[in-house]
Protein backbone atom coordinates (compact mmCIF):
# COMPACT_ATOMS: atom_id res chain seq x y z
CA UNK A 1 0.00 0.00 0.00
CA UNK A 2 1.28 3.35 -0.84
CA UNK A 3 0.83 6.72 1.13
CA UNK A 4 0.66 10.40 0.72
CA UNK A 5 -0.47 13.14 1.70
CA UNK A 6 -2.74 15.46 -0.53
CA UNK A 7 -3.44 19.28 0.36
CA UNK A 8 -6.58 21.09 -0.03
CA UNK A 9 -6.16 23.98 -1.62
CA UNK A 10 -4.73 26.33 1.18
CA UNK A 11 -6.90 24.49 3.81
CA UNK A 12 -3.32 23.30 5.43
CA UNK A 13 -5.82 23.26 8.62
CA UNK A 14 -7.22 19.90 7.61
CA UNK A 15 -5.52 16.56 7.79
CA UNK A 16 -6.38 14.47 5.03
CA UNK A 17 -4.38 11.01 3.57
CA UNK A 18 -5.44 9.38 0.77
CA UNK A 19 -4.50 5.88 0.40
CA UNK A 20 -4.06 3.79 -2.60
CA UNK A 21 -5.04 0.46 -2.20
CA UNK A 22 -3.39 -2.21 -3.23
CA UNK A 23 -6.62 -4.94 -3.75
CA UNK A 24 -6.18 -8.20 -2.59
CA UNK A 25 -9.33 -10.91 -2.14
CA UNK A 26 -10.07 -9.91 1.52
CA UNK A 27 -10.81 -5.90 0.67
CA UNK A 28 -12.61 -7.46 -2.95
CA UNK A 29 -15.12 -9.24 -0.46
CA UNK A 30 -15.30 -6.14 1.81
CA UNK A 31 -16.06 -3.79 -1.69
CA UNK A 32 -18.85 -6.71 -2.78
CA UNK A 33 -20.26 -6.87 0.22
CA UNK A 34 -20.59 -3.21 0.55
CA UNK A 35 -22.09 -2.73 -2.92
CA UNK A 36 -24.08 -5.65 -2.66
CA UNK A 37 -26.30 -4.18 0.68
CA UNK A 38 -26.47 -0.68 -1.24
CA UNK A 39 -27.95 -2.01 -4.36
CA UNK A 40 -30.12 -4.54 -2.50
CA UNK A 41 -31.46 -1.77 -0.62
CA UNK A 42 -31.83 0.56 -3.24
CA UNK A 43 -33.63 -2.14 -4.93
CA UNK A 44 -36.45 -2.60 -1.49
CA UNK A 45 -36.45 1.38 -1.35
CA UNK A 46 -37.45 1.55 -5.21
CA UNK A 47 -39.77 -1.43 -4.80
CA UNK A 48 -41.88 0.67 -1.97
CA UNK A 49 -41.62 3.66 -4.12
CA UNK A 50 -43.03 2.09 -6.81
CA UNK A 51 -45.93 0.85 -4.44
CA UNK A 52 -46.09 4.52 -3.27
CA UNK A 53 -47.02 6.02 -6.44
CA UNK A 54 -48.67 3.06 -8.61
CA UNK A 55 -51.49 3.59 -6.07
CA UNK A 56 -53.68 7.03 -6.18
CA UNK A 57 -54.51 6.79 -1.80
CA UNK A 58 -50.83 6.80 -1.50
CA UNK A 59 -50.58 10.14 -4.40
CA UNK A 60 -52.64 12.15 -2.67
CA UNK A 61 -51.56 11.55 1.53
CA UNK A 62 -49.12 13.92 2.11
CA UNK A 63 -48.17 11.60 4.66
CA UNK A 64 -46.66 8.86 1.94
CA UNK A 65 -45.77 11.48 -0.59
CA UNK A 66 -42.92 13.03 2.41
CA UNK A 67 -41.83 8.88 2.81
CA UNK A 68 -41.98 8.47 -1.16
CA UNK A 69 -39.31 11.76 -0.89
CA UNK A 70 -37.38 10.18 1.77
CA UNK A 71 -36.86 7.20 -0.21
CA UNK A 72 -36.19 8.93 -3.10
CA UNK A 73 -33.66 11.22 -1.46
CA UNK A 74 -32.13 8.40 0.63
CA UNK A 75 -31.33 6.34 -2.49
CA UNK A 76 -29.87 9.26 -4.59
CA UNK A 77 -27.81 9.77 -1.76
CA UNK A 78 -26.76 6.18 -1.46
CA UNK A 79 -25.84 6.14 -4.87
CA UNK A 80 -23.94 9.25 -4.88
CA UNK A 81 -21.93 8.23 -1.52
CA UNK A 82 -20.78 4.24 -3.78
CA UNK A 83 -19.93 6.42 -6.45
CA UNK A 84 -17.71 8.93 -4.55
CA UNK A 85 -16.77 5.71 -2.70
CA UNK A 86 -15.86 3.37 -6.18
CA UNK A 87 -13.84 6.46 -7.52
CA UNK A 88 -11.67 6.89 -3.65
CA UNK A 89 -11.08 3.50 -4.30
CA UNK A 90 -9.73 3.54 -7.54
CA UNK A 91 -7.52 6.58 -6.76
CA UNK A 92 -9.42 8.14 -9.86
CA UNK A 93 -8.73 11.49 -10.53
CA UNK A 94 -11.25 14.23 -12.28
CA UNK A 95 -12.28 17.85 -12.94
CA UNK A 96 -12.93 19.96 -9.47
CA UNK A 97 -16.17 20.87 -11.98
CA UNK A 98 -17.80 17.22 -12.18
CA UNK A 99 -16.72 16.52 -8.57
CA UNK A 100 -18.32 19.69 -7.22
CA UNK A 101 -21.62 18.35 -9.26
CA UNK A 102 -21.07 14.87 -7.47
CA UNK A 103 -20.67 16.79 -3.78
CA UNK A 104 -23.32 18.68 -4.53
CA UNK A 105 -25.33 15.82 -4.82
CA UNK A 106 -24.43 13.98 -1.83
CA UNK A 107 -24.43 16.60 0.40
CA UNK A 108 -27.80 18.25 -0.53
CA UNK A 109 -29.18 14.73 0.20
CA UNK A 110 -27.53 14.09 3.38
CA UNK A 111 -28.70 17.15 4.56
CA UNK A 112 -32.75 16.73 3.45
CA UNK A 113 -33.17 13.46 5.79
CA UNK A 114 -33.28 15.20 9.24
CA UNK A 115 -35.44 18.17 7.59
CA UNK A 116 -38.09 15.51 5.98
CA UNK A 117 -38.28 13.87 9.57
CA UNK A 118 -39.06 17.29 11.02
CA UNK A 119 -41.79 17.75 8.34
CA UNK A 120 -43.35 14.06 8.35
CA UNK A 121 -43.35 14.81 12.35
CA UNK A 122 -45.38 18.03 11.67
CA UNK A 123 -47.82 16.25 9.63
CA UNK A 124 -48.29 13.72 12.26
CA UNK A 125 -48.72 16.38 14.83
CA UNK A 126 -51.90 18.45 12.55
CA UNK A 127 -53.21 15.08 12.33
CA UNK A 128 -53.70 14.11 16.08
CA UNK A 129 -54.33 18.15 16.76
CA UNK A 130 -56.66 19.62 14.22
CA UNK A 131 -57.91 16.22 12.57
CA UNK A 132 -61.13 17.47 11.18
CA UNK A 133 -58.85 20.73 9.30
CA UNK A 134 -56.15 18.14 8.71
CA UNK A 135 -56.76 17.39 4.50
CA UNK A 136 -57.56 21.13 4.54
CA UNK A 137 -53.87 22.12 5.96
CA UNK A 138 -51.77 18.98 4.37
CA UNK A 139 -52.80 19.87 0.87
CA UNK A 140 -50.44 18.11 -2.10
CA UNK A 141 -49.72 21.37 -3.29
CA UNK A 142 -48.40 22.37 0.50
CA UNK A 143 -46.44 19.16 0.77
CA UNK A 144 -44.93 20.00 -2.14
CA UNK A 145 -43.65 23.30 -0.61
CA UNK A 146 -42.07 21.81 2.24
CA UNK A 147 -40.18 19.53 -0.16
CA UNK A 148 -38.92 22.48 -2.15
CA UNK A 149 -37.64 23.89 0.94
CA UNK A 150 -36.12 21.26 2.11
CA UNK A 151 -34.34 21.23 -0.87
CA UNK A 152 -33.88 24.97 -0.45
CA UNK A 153 -32.88 25.22 2.59
CA UNK A 154 -30.21 22.34 2.31
CA UNK A 155 -29.08 23.49 -0.63
CA UNK A 156 -27.80 26.61 0.27
CA UNK A 157 -24.24 26.05 1.89
CA UNK A 158 -23.42 24.20 -0.57
CA UNK A 159 -24.15 26.91 -3.15
CA UNK A 160 -22.57 29.56 -1.72
CA UNK A 161 -19.50 27.76 -1.24
CA UNK A 162 -19.55 26.87 -5.09
CA UNK A 163 -20.59 30.36 -6.18
CA UNK A 164 -17.68 31.94 -3.57
CA UNK A 165 -14.73 29.65 -5.29
CA UNK A 166 -16.20 30.85 -8.87
CA UNK A 167 -15.88 34.28 -7.58
CA UNK A 168 -12.60 34.47 -5.89
CA UNK A 169 -10.89 31.43 -8.49
CA UNK A 170 -12.39 31.22 -11.77
CA UNK A 171 -10.02 28.84 -12.72
CA UNK A 172 -10.15 26.54 -9.63
CA UNK A 173 -12.63 24.00 -11.05
CA UNK A 174 -10.35 23.28 -14.24
CA UNK A 175 -7.64 21.34 -11.95
CA UNK A 176 -8.32 17.44 -11.72
CA UNK A 177 -8.07 15.98 -7.97
CA UNK A 178 -9.29 12.90 -6.13
CA UNK A 179 -12.82 13.57 -5.24
CA UNK A 180 -14.02 14.35 -1.79
CA UNK A 181 -15.80 17.62 -0.07
CA UNK A 182 -12.41 18.64 1.34
CA UNK A 183 -10.70 19.16 -2.33
CA UNK A 184 -13.48 21.77 -3.22
CA UNK A 185 -12.89 23.60 0.10
CA UNK A 186 -10.05 27.15 0.32
CA UNK A 187 -10.90 28.40 3.31
CA UNK A 188 -11.44 27.73 6.83
CA UNK A 189 -14.39 29.42 7.11
CA UNK A 190 -16.08 27.11 5.00
CA UNK A 191 -15.66 24.32 7.48
CA UNK A 192 -16.30 26.17 10.27
CA UNK A 193 -19.78 26.89 8.60
CA UNK A 194 -20.86 24.09 7.41
CA UNK A 195 -19.86 22.13 11.27
CA UNK A 196 -22.26 24.62 12.79
CA UNK A 197 -25.28 24.54 10.02
CA UNK A 198 -24.77 20.38 10.43
CA UNK A 199 -25.05 20.94 14.18
CA UNK A 200 -27.65 23.66 14.14
CA UNK A 201 -30.03 21.50 11.77
CA UNK A 202 -29.59 18.24 13.94
CA UNK A 203 -30.36 20.69 17.12
CA UNK A 204 -33.53 22.36 15.12
CA UNK A 205 -34.77 19.03 14.02
CA UNK A 206 -34.42 16.99 17.33
CA UNK A 207 -35.98 20.06 19.25
CA UNK A 208 -39.08 19.61 16.95
CA UNK A 209 -39.77 16.11 16.99
CA UNK A 210 -39.61 16.24 20.49
CA UNK A 211 -41.69 18.69 20.91
CA UNK A 212 -44.18 16.93 18.57
CA UNK A 213 -43.55 13.89 20.51
CA UNK A 214 -44.37 15.59 24.15
CA UNK A 215 -47.39 17.22 22.16
CA UNK A 216 -49.00 13.99 20.64
CA UNK A 217 -47.87 12.41 24.50
CA UNK A 218 -50.46 15.11 26.42
CA UNK A 219 -53.08 15.06 23.69
CA UNK A 220 -52.80 11.12 23.69
CA UNK A 221 -54.22 11.22 27.83
CA UNK A 222 -57.10 13.78 26.96
CA UNK A 223 -60.44 12.39 27.37
CA UNK A 224 -61.99 14.33 23.97
CA UNK A 225 -59.49 12.68 21.43
CA UNK A 226 -59.07 9.43 19.67
CA UNK A 227 -56.33 7.55 21.78
CA UNK A 228 -55.67 4.87 19.66
CA UNK A 229 -54.49 7.32 16.79
CA UNK A 230 -53.01 9.61 19.43
CA UNK A 231 -51.07 6.70 20.93
CA UNK A 232 -50.17 5.22 17.09
CA UNK A 233 -49.21 8.99 15.78
CA UNK A 234 -46.31 8.94 19.32
CA UNK A 235 -44.79 5.66 17.89
CA UNK A 236 -44.51 7.44 14.59
CA UNK A 237 -42.63 9.94 16.15
CA UNK A 238 -40.75 8.17 18.46
CA UNK A 239 -39.64 6.39 15.82
CA UNK A 240 -38.72 9.45 13.81
CA UNK A 241 -36.22 9.91 16.88
CA UNK A 242 -34.50 7.15 16.04
CA UNK A 243 -34.24 7.47 12.44
CA UNK A 244 -32.63 10.84 13.45
CA UNK A 245 -30.31 9.27 15.42
CA UNK A 246 -29.27 7.35 12.68
CA UNK A 247 -28.54 10.61 11.06
CA UNK A 248 -26.91 11.35 13.91
CA UNK A 249 -24.36 8.44 12.91
CA UNK A 250 -23.71 10.09 9.34
CA UNK A 251 -22.22 13.14 10.73
CA UNK A 252 -19.87 11.59 12.95
CA UNK A 253 -18.45 9.57 9.68
CA UNK A 254 -16.24 12.37 8.75
CA UNK A 255 -15.27 12.85 12.41
CA UNK A 256 -14.47 8.98 12.90
CA UNK A 257 -12.59 9.58 9.51
CA UNK A 258 -9.95 12.44 10.51
CA UNK A 259 -9.32 10.38 13.85
CA UNK A 260 -8.60 7.16 12.48
CA UNK A 261 -6.04 8.78 9.89
CA UNK A 262 -4.87 10.39 12.75
CA UNK A 263 -4.31 7.74 14.91
CA UNK A 264 -4.45 4.14 13.36
CA UNK A 265 -2.54 4.90 10.47
CA UNK A 266 -1.51 1.07 9.55
CA UNK A 267 -5.37 0.27 10.18
CA UNK A 268 -6.72 3.10 8.09
CA UNK A 269 -8.01 0.91 5.35
CA UNK A 270 -10.01 -1.63 7.26
CA UNK A 271 -11.21 0.87 9.50
CA UNK A 272 -12.15 3.38 7.29
CA UNK A 273 -14.23 0.42 5.16
CA UNK A 274 -15.94 -0.65 8.64
CA UNK A 275 -16.61 3.59 9.34
CA UNK A 276 -18.26 4.00 5.74
CA UNK A 277 -20.34 0.73 5.77
CA UNK A 278 -21.49 1.20 9.25
CA UNK A 279 -22.26 4.88 9.11
CA UNK A 280 -22.88 6.23 6.13
CA UNK A 281 -24.38 2.87 4.22
CA UNK A 282 -26.54 1.26 6.79
CA UNK A 283 -28.35 4.10 8.65
CA UNK A 284 -29.31 4.80 4.98
CA UNK A 285 -30.28 1.33 4.29
CA UNK A 286 -32.04 0.58 6.95
CA UNK A 287 -34.05 3.80 8.32
CA UNK A 288 -36.81 3.66 5.23
CA UNK A 289 -37.06 0.08 5.31
CA UNK A 290 -37.84 0.00 9.13
CA UNK A 291 -41.05 3.03 8.81
CA UNK A 292 -41.75 1.63 5.33
CA UNK A 293 -42.21 -2.08 6.87
CA UNK A 294 -44.29 -0.67 10.42
CA UNK A 295 -47.09 0.74 8.03
CA UNK A 296 -49.97 -1.53 8.05
CA UNK A 297 -51.17 0.13 4.57
CA UNK A 298 -47.45 -0.86 3.04
CA UNK A 299 -46.23 -3.81 4.36
CA UNK A 300 -48.57 -6.46 2.51
CA UNK A 301 -47.95 -4.83 -0.65
CA UNK A 302 -44.58 -4.80 0.14
CA UNK A 303 -44.22 -7.98 1.14
CA UNK A 304 -46.15 -9.58 -1.73
CA UNK A 305 -44.41 -7.46 -4.41
CA UNK A 306 -40.91 -8.68 -3.13
CA UNK A 307 -42.24 -12.21 -2.99
CA UNK A 308 -43.08 -11.67 -6.72
CA UNK A 309 -46.65 -12.36 -6.45
CA UNK A 310 -48.35 -9.18 -7.01
CA UNK A 311 -51.59 -10.95 -8.86
CA UNK A 312 -53.85 -10.59 -5.76
CA UNK A 313 -53.16 -7.28 -5.20
CA UNK A 314 -55.91 -4.51 -6.28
Amino acid sequence: MEEGNVSSGQLTFLHQQVFVIQMNAAMVIVVIVILATAFFFCFLNGLMFFILWSKSKFREDSRYILFAHMLFNDSVHLMGAIVLFLFGLAFFHMSKAVCSILVLITVVTFNNTPLNLAVISLERYVAIRFPLRHTEIATQRRTAIAIGLIWFISSVNILIEIFYIIAIDPHFFTTPVLCIREQLLIEEWQLALTSGLNFFFLVVVALTILYIYVSITLVAKSASTNKDSANKARKTVLLHMFQLGLCITSFLYSVFEALIAKTATALFVPLRFVNFFCLLVLPRCLSPLIYGLRDSAIQPLFLRYFRCNPTTLK
